[in-house]
């Protein structure tokens, strides 16, 4: 019998649920189990493919094709398990689905309700999930705060879910802030105890309080959580504040998370934390920073570039070095600064991004990094930059553009033929497809294999019409699709390392296992002298 376990969230936003749903899944997974995650979110967006990065963070794309929300990383590099089209879960969704089957007749003519239509399409979801996973256990995070409005059907869709499965294969987490009042110098409780009041009054009783604190509360606060609130002592567990990410499973186990989840469920197995804890220590016996530059469009946010920035992180476990990143907002770069703005930094990434906004300077830090020999890696639009920034200042076409920046001008980055007139949700190239490695160039190196399959998220590609050109002027194609005709990655010649790539690699790396090209770019950095 597969077993549930359902994590919500109270008091405010942005406490951690999904780090507490991911932790749990690695600790649930070195005892020997299979788990599958999924993140439900009460927004009406069919997903968030349309939303601006800078209100929702990066959008997440599966192996299989789904945009996800940011906590679906989290899930893949704690997990280490490749997630579905069935692990995001919106509003919208929902009710699109719903409404669909509405007009398709399939309601045989009932009036269509939150209860049970909507909910039963929610939980019919959860099942889904599993179906295609096979988990021994499936995580689910309930996206919000306890208290707003959209999330109500979930919450009672997941209330019918337990009486239909069984208490005892069903478990509920809370996670709740417990603040810090420094006039008093005293922790709270109120506030966790007027949020589960709130879970109470959906019909659900949380199984297990997580309290979400800078530093521990003290046994006292948890004591008196655990009595108002109706739940075993050792099932109130304090989440503080941990110096490193991937510190959080292991802090959580010390504090008796997964001991509880599994004596509540009936699961046996013991957990073996070894070789988590020796990454851990690997990360913190890093020697020495290298300064890389991370130059976008949505640098106001670092969510926009979250799984970016594990990449690196990753990458910097794997080299032995800590990296400092420098935030460079590409509208404030030209010619004449790029100098300046780049000063210090030992490599340049330029990720992936939509409009024309910013893309100037982003064409100048790729063409100070060429020319300067700064190692470089440009990832969906960064790669489009680099070809842009060759074609115009190597190549001598002056007017080098992308269709998407322009409609006059020599686009030498163009629509994809399947693109034209489709609208923008869910129907760009998304998801895992094979690329071909060019002997002897960086990619070769990075991989070590004459075959691979990266994660795609664009609508904008190569044109082909000026691949002579610039291959005669010296750019590298160094990746393709089977059939040759799709360019995925290009190498131009530098004093060091620059890669472009169309796909996002930043998908498949784990704290564990850096993704091959993010490592060769952060060595290459590391051996770069200012």
């Amino acid at each position: 019998m597969t077993k549930y376990v359902f994590v919500t969230g109270g008091v405010v936003s942005g406490l951690g649920k999904g780090i507490v749903a991911a932790s749990l899944g690695r600790l649930l997974k070195l005892r020997g189990y299979k788990v599958a995650a999924q993140k439900f979110d009460p927004y009406m967006n069919i997903d968030p493919g349309t939303m601006n990065p800078t209100q929702h963070g990066e959008v997440f794309v599966t192996h299989d094709g789904a945009e996800t929300d940011l906590d679906l990383g989290h899930y893949e590099r704690f997990i280490d398990e490749n997630l579905t089209r069935f692990s995001n879960l919106t509003s919208g969704k929902v009710y699109w689905s719903v409404l669909n089957k509405e007009r398709a007749g399939e309601y045989l003519g009932q009036t269509v309700q939150i209860i049970p239509h909507v909910t039963n399409e929610i939980k019919s979801f959860i099942q889904k999930n599993v179906e295609e996973t096979g988990a021994d256990v499936l995580i689910t995070e309930i996206g919000g705060t306890i208290g707003d409005i959209e999330s109500q059907p979930f919450l009672e869709a997941i209330r019918q879910f337990s009486l239909e499965v069984g208490r005892k294969n069903c478990l509920f987490i809370h996670v709740c802030l417990v603040p810090y009042i420094s006039g008093s110098d005293e922790y709270k409780s109120k506030p966790a105890q007027h949020s589960t009041k709130e879970l109470q009054a959906m019909g659900i009783s949380p199984d297990i309080i997580i309290t979400r604190s800078d530093s521990d509360c003290g046994d006292a606060i948890r004591k008196k959580i655990a009595l108002f609130c109706n739940v075993k002592e050792d099932c109130v567990i304090s989440n503080t504040t941990a110096d490193c990410l991937y510190e959080v499973p292991i802090m959580l186990h010390n504090n008796g998370l997964d001991k509880v989840v599994c004596r509540e469920l009936g699961l046996k197995n013991k957990c073996d934390l070894s070789p988590w804890k020796a990454m851990v220590n690997d990360i913190h016996s890093r020697k020495g920073t290298v300064h890389i530059a991370i130059v976008g469009k949505y640098v106001s946010l670092h969510d926009s570039y979250l799984s970016i920035v594990e990449s690196i992180n990753h990458a910097s476990y794997a080299c032995h070095t800590n990296v400092q990143l420098h935030w460079i907002d590409s509208e404030g770069i030209t010619r004449q600064n790029a100098a300046e703005k780049l000063a210090g930094v030992q490599g340049v990434l330029i990720p992936g991004g939509f409009g024309t906004r910013g893309t100037e300077g982003m064409i100048e830090a790729c063409r100070y990094a060429r020319e300067n020999g700064v190692p470089y890696f440009g990832i969906c639009l960064g790669m489009q930059i680099a070809v842009i920034e060759f074609a115009r200042n190597v190549a001598g076409i002056k007017d080098a553009t992308s269709g998407e920046f322009s409609k006059s001008g020599s686009h030498v980055i163009d629509l994809m033929p399947d693109q034209n007139g489709k609208r923008m949700g869910g129907t760009m190239r998304l998801g895992a497809y094979p690329c071909v490695i060019k002997q002897g160039t960086y990619m070769a190196k990075a991989y070590g294999k004459d075959l691979i399959e990266e994660r795609h998220r664009h609508r904008y590609e190569f044109n082909n019409s000026f691949r002579a050109k610039l291959e005669e002027a010296g750019l590298t194609i160094s990746g393709t699709s089977p059939d040759g005709n799709i360019v995925e990655t290009v190498e131009a010649p530098s004093k060091g390392f620059f890669i472009g790539v169309q796909f996002h690699p930043e998908f498949t790396s784990r704290p564990n296992r850096a993704n091959p090209i993010f490592r060769d770019f952060v060595a290459a950095a590391k051996e770069y002298k200012i």
